[in-house]
């Protein structure tokens, strides 16, 4: 069995009863070239106005996160090597900061010259010194890259954005929602989602009333024999590591290093405060919980 996205964390079941006036409500979409949904449960008129501007904020997400699109923060800062963040960014980068430190190094940004000449056919040789998130400085003032380097948030960014959107939904007094945008967070409720690998399929389902859970497989998106998660240093682990969290992206973010890491190291994550659970899946297809 072969999946073609990152994630694969999928409802199984949403809400098990709810009155009339708080019936569940549900948007789908596209973002960071995934599909992403929001369901929420409240009055008709509330909810739909709630799931207008959560798209409005999606939108401007992916204009400061996307590498794809030409004029958006990240690509200018990757084009030019610095630039004057806005609070987002900022915010963005004390989270990587924080998964880069926890995992010893295996989350890291920088490793954006890496996979573009992989993906693109090249040898990989000469950007492997490039790969170094100790060289990129970071203020309110200034993000500064070091020569040579680019960033990329594919593996926090959608976590991040799962966050904003459940926080906003929560300040406008919805208690019961799930938000996927790549990652799962949820509030209220009783949701329970799979966790499948890319060659093994369904192993494992989790109830998800409060919290976040992100997944990570390296080939869920093959980049030659490496799978798409990479590292200089490292080869995967794991087939599929799977976070459970208070925040979406710290989840996002632990579940792709925790990729590389061996047991000793996710063990140590697991023992994190706002860290509730880790399922490694093996390549032969073994699940171990944590």
């Amino acid at each position: 069995m072969t999946l073609n996205r990152r994630r694969f964390l999928t409802i199984a079941a949403a809400f098990a009863a709810t009155p009339a006036v708080a019936k569940p409500h549900h948007w789908q979409g596209r973002a960071f070239g995934a599909d992403v949904a929001i369901t929420l449960s409240g009055p008709s008129d509330v909810t739909k106005r709630a799931l207008h501007t959560a798209q409005n904020l999606i939108a401007q997400m992916e204009r400061r996160f996307s590498l794809f699109q030409a004029d958006s923060e990240l690509v200018r800062l990757n084009t030019g090597g610095s630039i004057v963040p806005s609070a987002a960014l900022l915010h963005l980068m004390q989270l990587s900061d924080a998964a880069h430190q926890i995992t010893q190094g295996l989350f890291d940004p920088t490793v954006q010259p890496m996979w573009r000449a992989l993906a693109e056919g090249r040898r990989a040789d000469h950007t492997l010194a490039l790969v170094d998130w100790t060289q990129v400085s970071f203020a309110k003032e200034l993000v500064q890259l070091g020569q040579g380097q680019a960033l990329t948030f594919n593996g926090i960014a959608q976590g991040y954005a799962t966050d904003v959107i459940s926080d906003f939904l929560a300040e406008q007094g919805f208690n019961a929602a799930l938000v996927n945008i790549g990652e799962f967070r949820a509030s209220g409720g009783d949701w329970r989602l799979g966790i499948a690998d890319p060659f093994h399929g369904l192993l494992a389902t989790r109830r998800l009333s409060e919290g976040a859970v992100a997944t990570s497989s390296p080939m869920a998106t093959p980049l030659g024999s490496k799978g798409h998660i990479l590292h200089p240093k490292q080869h995967p682990h794991w087939s599929t590591v799977s976070v459970e969290a208070d925040s979406a992206a710290m989840a996002d973010a632990l579940s792709t290093g925790l990729v590389l890491a061996d047991l000793e190291l996710v063990r140590k994550v697991r023992h994190i405060p706002g860290i509730h659970r880790i399922t490694l899946i093996s390549e032969a297809g073994d699940l171990t919980t944590l």
